[in-house]
């Protein structure tokens, strides 16, 4: 087995591939390492994620935006695809990125 290995919580078939795209974001994946921990991880795309930035910046005003957008374990990629979720995990993977968090906890095993 390669590792890291991407869990989808669905698995991307055709429709949920479009949708994916569509939305610009996708947050139903976790990866795990070889030691067996596991993280959860949420991709944007650049146009999405400029647009919440904006739409938050612009509620500040209204009373419910925010000045920033920040998701545990986000990763900005060029287009959603399950290819280039794959090639991003690698990438950070190899470059020690998950080092720096903490894995979900074990569920309690009966």
């Amino acid at each position: 087995m390669t590792y890291p290995i991407l869990h989808f919580r669905e698995p991307l078939d055709e429709r949920i591939a479009w949708e994916t795209v569509s939305k610009g974001w996708y947050d139903g994946v976790t990866v795990e390492i070889e030691n067996g921990s596991r993280y959860p991880v949420f991709f944007y795309d650049p146009g999405r994620l400029a647009q919440d930035l904006q739409s938050e910046v612009q509620g500040i005003e209204k009373g419910w935006g925010k000045p920033c957008i920040a998701e545990i374990g986000m990763i900005v990629i060029p287009e959603l695809s399950e290819a280039n979720m794959r090639i991003a995990i690698q990438q950070l993977y190899k470059d020690g990125w998950f080092d720096s968090f903490k894995p979900i906890p074990e569920a309690p095993q009966d």
